[in-house]
């Protein structure tokens, strides 16, 4: 019989997707949110609210085997908090260690957490990738409390029996994605020229199609419990042979300059912009063979299949809004 699961932050990017995978396969779901989405009317679903040492989650934990724990504070480019790590911490870790003990005492079997590659660290040495066994190394207050949140459950874990299992996901992308990934998208669909031409580093992405496929295998599998996964398509590219594939994915060729990375470095840190830099010409990969070997999982997805089906949504997104202005 299938687990019943509530997915927290079910209105999300990945959450979306998760919500329909998990309809499709037979699971009973139950999700939480702050918002309801309309593909919400299939499922029993929670308004939560701000997620906080204090949210009583007992209703929404009824019945409950597996909880898929998505919400969160994300990851913010213009911080104005004056303490975000008491921000994220407020989030990230309270929240979730409420969360997790409340189910436990509901009786939920398995807590899929899903945490972040910023656990390990922001950047790697070429060709040397991170992984599950290294010793976490957060550098910013959004990866420090995703690692605070994971050594909370792992202790919770241990006092109650419940099963935990962390996922640090990379760059996620996919139908629908935001921020930097979709304005590269824009300018490359508008052939804008960019100075991405000799970027050489390299860096793990998990296409959505990937990630939302590797949390459902991870819902029952016995050999999933307490152990950490670092997740992404095995398919390590640079910023330049990213941009390559995005552009072809519409069916175009990249105009891509091919300017000195260390001049654009130097431009980047003079106008502040050194953490952007970091992520276009600095590399960060991950070992995700542990998904493989442990679990059997493997990728859904390629990434040239993902970024096609991404620009596709794109153009559709991009018609409709034509059509409506």
């Amino acid at each position: 019989m299938k687990n019943s699961i509530l997915i927290t932050g079910a209105n999300g990017f990945v959450g979306l997707s998760l919500l329909k995978k998990t309809i499709s396969r037979g699971y009973n779901v139950k999700c939480s949110t702050r918002k309801i989405n309309s593909l919400m009317s299939e499922v029993q679903t929670f308004v939560m609210g701000e997620m906080i040492h204090s949210t009583d989650w007992m209703l929404a934990l009824k019945s409950i085997n597996v909880i898929i724990h998505l919400a969160a504070r994300v990851h913010v480019m213009h911080e104005i908090a004056d303490d975000p790590l008491a921000e994220f911490r407020y989030v990230n870790v309270e929240g979730t260690l409420n969360l997790a003990r409340q189910a436990a005492t509901a009786g939920v079997r398995r807590f899929v957490f899903v945490s972040s590659v910023k656990v390990n660290g922001e950047s790697t040495v070429l060709d040397k990738p991170f992984s599950p066994d290294d010793y976490p190394d957060p550098r910013d207050p959004y990866g420090i409390s995703k690692r605070e949140a994971e050594d909370g459950l792992f202790a919770i874990s241990r006092e109650t029996g419940m099963e935990v299992v962390i996922i640090r996901p990379t760059l996620v992308y996919g139908p629908g994605v935001k921020a930097n990934f979709y304005t590269m998208m824009r300018w490359l669909h508008k052939g804008v020229p960019l100075p991405f031409g000799a970027v050489q580093n390299k860096r793990s992405l998990v296409a959505l199609d990937n990630l939302v496929s590797f949390i459902v295998h991870c819902l029952d599998h016995p050999k999933a419990a307490n152990e950490i996964f670092l997740i992404s398509d095995g398919e390590d590219v640079s910023t330049t042979e990213l941009l390559q594939k995005m552009a072809n994915a519409f069916g175009k060729k990249a105009l891509l300059l091919p300017i000195p990375v260390e001049l654009m470095k130097l431009f980047a840190n003079i106008l502040g912009k050194g953490d952007v830099a970091q992520r276009l010409f600095g590399s960060l990969q991950v070992d995700s063979s542990k998904a493989r070997d442990l679990l059997g999982w493997r990728p859904v997805t390629t990434m040239d299949e993902q970024l096609k089906k991404t620009a596709d949504a794109f153009l559709k997104d991009a018609k409709t809004l034509k059509e409506r202005s």
